[in-house]
C-alpha cells in the first residue's frame, strides 16, 4: 500500500468518512450510484475508500459494501510512522555531519574576523537555526511571543527540538497566554515536555528570541522577522539570559489546565487590555502586544465596554478611571 500525505488525509476527513457513514448506514451502495459516478463530485472520496480498501466490490449483488477501518488503519499508519522515524534519524544524521562542519568554522579566521554579531536572512535562517540547536550540548532557551508558526513551521521545529532533547540538551520554552487557543502549538509542546522539556505562558510582550548553551543568542534583526542576528559577545548574550530568567520566574506552566490557573490567565489578559486602553495604544499594537489577532482583541474591548456599561471607548476609559481601575492589580500578589 502506497504512503499518503496531507492531501489524501483532508479528502479523507473532509469527504470521505462522510461517505464511509453513508454507505455503513445504507447496508452498501450500488456500483450505479450516481454519488459515484465518473466525474461526480464524491468520486474521488470514493476512489480513495476503495484504493484503501474501506469499501469491497459484492459483485454478485453489483454493490459496494464497507469493510472494518480497524482492519485497514495499521496498514495505513505504520508505513507512515515508519518514513517519519527514518526521516528523523537522516534529519540527525545530517545535522551532525554539519555540526562537525561548524566546529571547523567557529575555530577558522573568518569566523573571528566577523565579530560577535552576524546577520542572517530570510530562507538562511531556518537552515542556520537548525544547525545551531544540532550542535546545543547543554540548554536551549526560546521564546516565541506569537503563535503565528504555521503547522509545517511548527513540525519542523518538532524534529529539531526532539532531536536536541533526545541528546540529553535541557530546553525551556515561553509563549504568551494567547498560544493555549493553538491546536498546532498544543501539538508541539505535546512533543517536547514528553521529552522533558518545559514550556510557561504569560501575558507580556516580548520577541522572539533563542539561546543555545548561554553562547550564542539569535534574536530578529527586522520587524517583519526577515533578519537575524546571532550574537556571539558573552556580556549581551548574558544580559538576554538574565532577560528570560526574569520573565521565566512568572510564567505559568502551558501543561497547568487546572481552573485557579485558568481563571488568572484570563485576569491577566484582562488587566493587560485594560493597560493597552489606557496608555492609549492602537488595536494593531495592542493585539500584537497581546498575541492575538485584531479581531480578538476587539472582542476583548467590546467585553470591558459592556461590563463597564460604555457605549465609546472615550467613557470605557473615563468609567475605568472614576473606579481607580489601571490594569495593575492582578500583578500582586503574583508569584515571581
Amino acid at each position: 500500500m502506497s504512503s499518503y500525505g496531507p492531501d489524501d488525509r483532508f479528502l479523507f476527513e473532509t469527504a470521505a468518512t462522510g461517505l464511509y457513514e453513508e454507505i455503513v448506514a445504507a447496508g452498501g451502495i450500488p456500483t450505479t450510484d450516481e454519488r459515484i459516478a465518473d466525474g461526480a463530485p464524491l468520486r474521488p472520496a470514493f476512489d480513495l475508500l476503495a484504493e484503501l480498501g474501506l469499501v469491497l466490490l459484492d459483485k454478485e449483488a453489483d454493490t459496494w459494501v464497507a469493510e472494518d477501518p480497524n482492519s485497514i488503519q495499521s496498514r495505513v499508519v505504520s508505513p507512515i510512522s515508519q518514513q517519519g522515524a527514518k526521516l528523523l534519524e537522516e534529519s540527525s544524521q545530517w545535522a551532525r555531519a554539519f555540526g562537525t562542519l561548524g566546529q571547523v568554522w567557529r575555530r577558522s579566521p573568518p569566523s573571528f574576523e566577523r565579530g560577535p554579531f552576524t546577520h542572517i536572512s530570510d530562507q538562511a535562517i531556518g537552515p542556520f537555526l537548525t544547525g545551531l540547536v544540532a550542535e546545543a550540548e547543554d540548554e536551549l532557551l526560546t521564546a516565541q511571543p506569537q503563535t503565528g508558526r504555521d503547522p509545517q513551521t511548527l513540525a519542523a521545529a518538532a524534529l529539531r527540538d526532539t532531536a536536541a532533547l533526545e541528546r540529553g540538551v535541557k530546553m525551556r520554552t515561553l509563549y504568551q497566554h494567547s498560544a493555549r487557543r493553538s491546536s498546532i502549538t498544543h501539538s508541539y509542546v505535546a512533543a517536547v515536555t514528553a521529552r522533558g522539556a518545559e514550556v510557561r505562558t504569560l501575558d507580556e510582550f516580548f520577541n522572539r528570541m533563542i539561546v543555545v548553551d548561554r553562547r550564542i543568542a539569535v534574536i530578529p534583526g527586522a520587524e517583519d522577522l526577515r533578519v537575524a542576528i546571532a550574537i556571539r559577545e558573552p556580556s549581551v548574550v548574558a544580559y538576554l539570559v538574565d532577560i528570560f530568567e526574569r520573565t521565566w520566574e512568572r510564567g505559568r506552566p502551558f501543561t497547568n489546565r487546572e481552573s485557579a490557573t485558568m481563571k488568572d490567565i484570563a485576569a491577566e489578559q484582562r488587566a493587560m487590555t485594560i493597560r493597552m486602553l489606557i496608555e492609549g495604544h492602537s488595536d494593531p499594537v495592542s493585539a500584537k502586544r497581546l498575541g492575538v489577532s485584531p479581531r480578538t482583541y476587539a472582542g476583548y474591548v467590546a467585553d470591558l465596554k459592556e461590563e463597564y456599561e460604555a457605549e465609546t471607548r472615550f467613557q470605557l476609559g473615563y468609567t475605568m478611571g472614576r473606579q481607580g481601575v489601571s490594569g495593575n492589580e492582578s500583578n500582586e500578589g503574583r508569584d515571581g
